[in-house]
């Protein structure tokens, strides 16, 4: 009795509530307006189809197996099928390409390889030629009938999704197309053959081929369930690229807000691909690779930002990782000094010499050249994509402050050890200096989140998240001095204060001989992260007011790094690895499960 309707309170309708509860940390309006447009494709799309289907008696149900109601003779519980298959693979789909950033596969639109444009050729000769068959095929009352009407509709919509997203589908990593078509196919495999067997529905004995792909599932059914996820995945990408051509070209879209437009949608897919700016996704492809090398919190945490403010917060991370090495890598404090000297400048030419009658065009030409004169060509990219249009001038200007500081430092091994300096002198200093590396980027970051989520916010609101963010850079770097005693004094620095080491009866030069060595050291890597975790205590409360896209992404890259933090603590076994480089990280599965407690909790 009602046996349709126990299918789906037995495995779609809990399925779909599983999901649900897996994805709804990282849902946001934007895929459930792309979830919600292609129900409404399926249904209106399936809905003739189907009702044909029942007329031809391809398909039936036993009247005891459905409650009754019926829209064009087709079951209330098929109707709520077309729903609930598109919702189940929609919601696959969003959670395999969460990590994807699918403006970095816009690079073949304009000059494809040559196995992507045969591989597009080739799917649309098929998706024609299965067209033509199926509809030879689906004649009344023959063999092939079913599996001809499967094709004969479902082969025009795949091509049209083809043609218009193909190349941009192939440029893919399989993960975030073919698992999401087979995953959600395979299961919805297994619920049919469990509903054919129980006759929940039949197929007319004259309309199919008569194999099966195990058990009673026909081959036709296996094949119906296939191409739906196929359509399903397919109309998903190709909103996400449409999505890709608005966030990755603030030329072509120069300001977005955090959901775009039907109107901004259309403009996306009309744009002829050679106004790409192909530089740019080569620049930000670029940007991603730095931050998956040196930032694994970070890289974890900003796949689950969103549109254009995780472009935004790459290039930000790029730039700053970039000035950083140039400072790291140098062989002298003169040479420091020179690349503080020439990012100076390079702010100077943004924000200090400007003339409000100047072409901007021509204005970014003169900073271009700079660029290339002044910078090694793998700077480049990280420099003229800084979003500087958006970020404020002060906190940049602060983080070269903070190299400047580093210049300070003795290079090991460098003609200039002879003269000793440790710019940390008391915690006065300290303070300074974490403001000046870490404290500016927390601004920064919310500066691009208050741009692109909630630009009404008032002033006062703006303030307290800004000083908290602050507060909380300063809590990160401290736990990252912390953590790097070891890694810094193989580089001739010492960040602990100079009253510090009085205090313990240390010098620099003793903790750059052992600075795994004595107790005191200790102690004072434990003073720093009681700092640390009084200042994250103080801000951590203000961090609720970061605009909803954004918080919980911020709170679990923020938690993340404290968990280090914790680790180092605690130094409880097996919850620290060393790396090769010195530095203490925390398992990849801790990680994980940081961001998502971070994300569930929001």
């Amino acid at each position: 009795m009602y046996d349709y309707a126990f299918v789906h309170l037995k495995f779609t309708v809990p399925m779909a509530v599983l999901l649900t509860a897996i994805a709804y940390p990282i849902l946001n309006k934007i895929h459930l307006i792309q979830t919600g447009f292609l129900v409404v494709v399926a249904f209106t799309a399936a809905l003739p189809w189907d009702a044909y289907l029942i007329k031809q008696k391809v398909w039936s149900y036993p009247p005891e197996a459905i409650v009754g109601p019926r829209l064009l003779g087709i079951p209330f519980e098929e109707l709520f099928f077309f729903v609930i298959q598109t919702y189940i693979t929609s919601l696959v789909y969003i959670l395999f390409n969460k990590p994807v950033l699918h403006a970095l596969h816009l690079n073949n639109q304009q000059n494809p390889p040559a196995w992507m444009r045969v591989a597009k050729v080739t799917g649309q000769v098929v998706l024609v030629a299965l067209s033509v068959w199926g509809w030879n095929a689906a004649q009344v009352h023959q063999e092939t009938s079913y599996l001809g009407l499967i094709l004969v509709w479902a082969c025009p919509f795949l091509l049209a999704i083809w043609t218009l997203a193909g190349r941009f589908i192939l440029s893919l990593p399989l993960y975030a197309t073919v698992v999401p078509m087979f995953l959600p196919t395979f299961y919805l495999w297994v619920v049919d053959e469990f509903a054919l067997y129980r006759g929940t529905w039949s197929i007319g004995s004259g309309t199919k081929l008569g194999f099966c792909l195990f058990g009673k599932l026909d081959i036709e059914e296996a094949t119906f369930f296939l191409v739906t996820n196929m359509l399903i995945v397919g109309g998903m990408a190709a909103f996400d690229q449409y999505l890709a051509v608005i966030y990755a070209f603030p030329t072509l879209f120069p300001r977005v807000n955090q959901y775009p437009t039907p109107h901004m949608l259309l403009q996306s897919r009309l744009i002829n691909t050679s106004s790409y700016d192909l530089e740019r996704i080569e620049g930000l492809r670029e940007a991603v690779e730095r931050l998956r090398l040196k930032s694994r919190s970070f890289y974890l945490a900003n796949s689950l930002f969103s549109g254009r403010l995780r472009i935004d917060l790459i290039l930000l991370y790029s730039f700053c990782r970039l000035a950083d090495d140039l400072v790291d890598d140098a062989k002298s404090r003169r040479e420091v000094l020179s690349w503080t000297a020439k990012l100076n400048h390079f702010l100077d030419l943004h924000y200090k010499d400007s003339d409000a009658t100047e072409d901007p065009n021509k204005k970014a030409e003169r900073i271009d050249a700079y660029i290339k004169t002044a910078f090694p060509p793998c700077a480049y990219q990280a420099l003229h994509l800084l979003p500087t249009h958006i970020l404020p001038p002060k906190p940049l200007y602060g983080l070269i402050k903070g190299f400047e500081m580093d210049s300070q430092f003795t290079f090991h091994g460098s003609s200039d050890s002879t003269d000793l300096q440790y710019p940390i002198a008391d915690d006065k200093d300290l303070e300074d200096y974490a403001i000046y590396v870490a404290g500016t980027v927390g601004q920064l970051c919310i500066a691009l989140i208050i741009y692109h989520c909630l630009p009404d916010m008032s002033d006062t609101q703006k303030h307290e998240l800004e000083t908290a963010a602050c507060r909380m850079g300063i809590a990160l770097q401290y736990v990252n001095i912390a953590r790097d005693i070891v890694v810094d004094a193989r580089i001739g620095r010492v960040y602990l204060p100079t009253t510090w080491l009085k205090k313990e009866g240390l010098t620099h030069k003793m903790v750059l001989e052992n600075p795994e060595g004595p107790e005191v050291i200790e102690r004072m890597r434990r003073r720093l992260l009681e700092n640390a975790f009084e200042l994250y205590g103080g801000a951590r409360p203000e961090m609720q007011q970061i605009p909803s896209e954004a918080r919980g992404p911020m709170i679990g890259a923020v938690e993340n790094y404290m968990a280090i933090g914790r680790v180092l603590r605690g130094r409880k076994e097996g919850t620290v690895f060393i790396r090769k480089e010195g530095r203490a990280t925390v398992p990849k599965r801790r990680r994980l499960s940081t961001l998502l407690k971070a994300l569930y909790e929001q």
